[in-house]
């Protein structure tokens, strides 16, 4: 009876074995299947040998010209190259899915996320996909995705447009801060009222700050804003180098040395953050694996759990609006 793969005999054993078995049984020696496989002929004939004592049989007769199969070798020999396929058949897919993550995808987001939110995730996604190469855009327009100048958007407000995909992540905190040095000058504001004693470090042509004081009934206007600038980076450097009050992302603040939150009971809308990708490619499988890295790595960096590196990740660019 032919020995089979389920055989008992074979539980345990590793492929290694049987890949010398054949280079031996088709070379015709030892010496010629050492020279085939690269490899050194004591390894090859201890390889063997361990075969054929958990075979509890010989597999080769030693001849003058080399080597003779015996009777287990033929027995064994087709199930042995059923293995050897299926390996090369492995091998040819792996290839595959190492092709399909491995190319350049092009990500974009606000300056402020550029620089203080995606570093640690793209360090992240680097190290689960070595042969994602990334291109960071730093840019506050949505229509890079509509045009095709990115693959995927990192943004603080939901695409509107239809073609898009977009999932919520989360909602981002604002707070009220300053650094302590300009506390320390100024004192600590302990009221929303306070601030109007203050110094406050606003934005130029964006209103938004205004808008947000208006509709909590607090007489602050533009004048109120000593520093202004549209620009986020620069904005959380001021309020870092005591220009005065700012309001920031919650998880810019490690990023700012020296520049504590205030006034912990002041009610601010969030910014809720979005991950969005064309319809036409969030099917791309190197677009995919970014999307479903980036969803589950930029949660865990704004909760500070820090990012993970992660072999498989659970995000679904086809499911719209999903809210954690």
């Amino acid at each position: 009876m032919a020995l089979t793969l389920n055989d008992p005999r074979l539980d345990g054993f590793d492929w290694t074995l049987v890949r010398s078995f054949l280079a031996v049984l088709d070379a015709g020696s030892m010496s010629a299947a050492a020279k085939r496989l690269g490899a050194h002929q004591p390894t090859l004939s201890r390889q063997v040998a361990m075969l054929e004592a958990q075979l509890g049989a010989p597999l080769f007769e030693r001849t003058g010209r080399g080597t003779a199969p015996t009777a287990m070798a033929l027995a064994i020999a087709d199930d042995a190259r059923a293995m050897q396929e299926g390996a090369e058949r492995l091998r040819h897919r792996l290839t595959r899915a190492r092709a399909e993550t491995s190319g350049d995808v092009r990500i974009t987001t606000s300056q402020v996320a550029a620089s203080y939110l995606l570093p640690p995730v793209l360090a992240a996604l680097q190290a689960a996909e070595p042969g994602i190469r990334v291109e960071l855009v730093s840019s506050n327009q949505i229509t890079n995705l509509l045009r095709r100048e990115a693959d995927i958007a990192v943004r603080m407000a939901r695409p509107a447009q239809a073609s898009l995909v977009a999932r919520k992540l989360a909602d981002l905190p604002i707070v009220a801060c300053a650094h302590v040095d300009y506390l320390a000058r100024a004192g600590t504001p302990h009221t929303p009222a306070d601030l109007i004693h203050h110094r406050l470090v606003g934005y130029d042509r964006d209103d938004a700050l205004v808008r947000g004081f208006a509709s909590a009934g607090l007489p602050i206007g533009r004048e109120q804003f000593f520093v202004r600038t549209d620009d986020q980076v620069a904005y959380g450097r001021l309020v870092a180098a005591g220009a005065g009050v700012g309001f920031v992302a919650a998880y810019n603040l490690p990023w700012l040395p020296g520049v504590v939150p205030v006034l912990p009971g002041m009610r601010i809308p969030p910014l809720p953050c979005w991950l969005a990708v064309h319809r036409e490619i969030r099917g791309n499988p190197l677009v995919r694996r970014t999307f479903d890295i980036l969803a589950e790595q930029i949660p865990r960096v704004l909760t500070g759990a820090g990012p993970v590196p992660r072999q498989e990740a659970g995000a679904d660019p086809s499911r719209e609006d999903d809210r954690p």
